[in-house]
This record gives structure tokens, C-alpha cells and sequence, in this order.
């Protein structure tokens, strides 16, 4: 299968960094070999790895991945085009529950503004992990998702991060008569329901508006 759109990433990757193999690159990333493969192999480059590369070495994302703009990003082309989303500690439960809910900043991680914008309120959004399996083949574990907390409003069928107690989840949500459902993909796990004043306990964190997933 041709894989022109990775080998090219690949020479622009060792004409801005001293990344030179594919070995290099999983060894930097803190990936599997087989992860690199698959990913020639499908002739495509996981944005999460452009983002962390150009976090790492200051190289423009845009050109990293499509060839376009600079190489090197100075800071005023980065601030005019980039806004940094934080991704927190806190992980979301796509099984029984989470008790890891510290908002603490792990890292931030770059995205274009007007991507952003055109997905919500970007001052508002978070990234957090994913673990558990409840919300497959939709969320698996591991994904990283991206939240826009400023998009409470319930819409059917939409996935939420969802808290109550000192639990904090990522679900379907339902809202019906005096009743909040919240629902998992994975037909293993039962629904679960809010009814009447239950339901002032359930706090909507945010949509999911965005997920990143590694390429085994």
C-alpha cells in the first residue's frame, strides 16, 4: 500500500528534528514500533503525534503535517494561530466510576483557534483521559477527549462528562420527564437513572466534542 503522505511527513520530520527513524520516533513518542507501522501502513499521522512533536522541537504543526507555513513557529505566528487547552489529572470513568477528579493542569496541548471556535467556546474547553470500556466501540480506553464545559444543555443521544457524589463519568445522555438517563455503548452496562430531585445531584461537566486515539 503507498504510504507517500507518511514517508513525506517522515523527511520533514528528520529535516526539523533529529528524529531519523521510525525507531527514533516511537522511542520519542512512548509508542510501539507496530504503532508506527500501522500508522505507515494506513498512510496517515495521528494529530496527537504532530501536537506533541511540535510542542517538543517549536516546529509549526501545519507544516509538520501538510507542508504549508512556516517551519519553525515564532511566538507571534503561534499566538495568532494557536490557543493551548489544558488537559487535567482527572479521569474520566467509561466504566463503573472515577474518584480521580483533582482539576490539577498536567499539560496543555495546542490547537488551531479557528477549529476551535468552530466547535464551541475554546476558554472553555479541557481535555481528560478516558479508561474503562463502557462506552465502546464509540470511547475506548485510553482516548483522549476533548470537553467544551460552556455545552451543558442536554441534546439526546450526545456524550457528556457527567459528576455526582465524588464520581465522575463520560455517558449518553437522555433527558426525559422528570428523568435524567445516563447510557453506555457498551451493552454490558445498565443505564442509569435520575429521577425527580436525584436529578440536582447529577453535575453536566461538559460535551465531548472531539476524541484522540493511538493507532495500535
Amino acid at each position: 500500500m503507498p504510504s507517500e503522505r507518511f514517508d513525506t511527513f517522515m523527511k520533514r520530520l528528520h529535516e526539523a528534528t533529529a528524529i531519523t527513524s521510525q525507531a527514533n520516533l516511537a522511542k520519542t513518542l512512548n509508542i510501539s514500533r507496530a504503532a508506527i507501522t500501522q500508522a505507515k501502513k494506513n498512510d496517515s499521522i495521528p494529530i496527537k503525534w504532530i501536537t506533541e512533536l511540535s510542542r517538543r522541537h517549536n516546529v509549526n504543526p501545519d507544516w509538520l503535517g501538510k507542508g504549508t507555513g512556516p517551519k519553525i513557529l515564532s511566538q507571534k505566528y503561534y499566538h495568532e494561530i494557536f490557543q493551548q487547552v489544558p488537559k487535567v489529572k482527572a479521569m474520566l470513568s467509561a466504566g463503573g466510576g472515577s474518584f480521580e477528579t483533582e482539576p490539577e493542569i498536567e499539560e496543555f496541548y495546542s490547537f488551531r483557534k479557528d477549529w476551535l471556535s468552530r466547535k464551541g467556546h475554546p476558554k472553555d474547553m479541557v481535555l481528560m483521559d478516558i479508561f474503562g470500556n463502557s462506552m465502546e466501540p464509540e470511547l475506548k480506553d485510553g482516548d483522549t477527549v476533548l470537553i467544551d464545559q460552556s455545552q451543558k444543555a442536554v441534546l439526546a443521544g450526545a456524550i457528556y462528562a457527567v459528576g455526582f457524589a465524588d464520581t465522575i463519568v463520560v455517558k449518553r445522555l437522555e433527558k426525559r420527564p422528570k428523568e435524567l438517563v445516563l447510557l453506555s455503548e457498551n451493552e454490558r452496562y445498565p443505564m442509569m437513572r435520575f429521577r425527580d430531585e436525584e436529578m440536582n445531584s447529577v453535575r453536566i461537566i461538559g460535551k465531548v466534542i472531539w476524541v484522540c486515539r493511538e493507532m495500535n
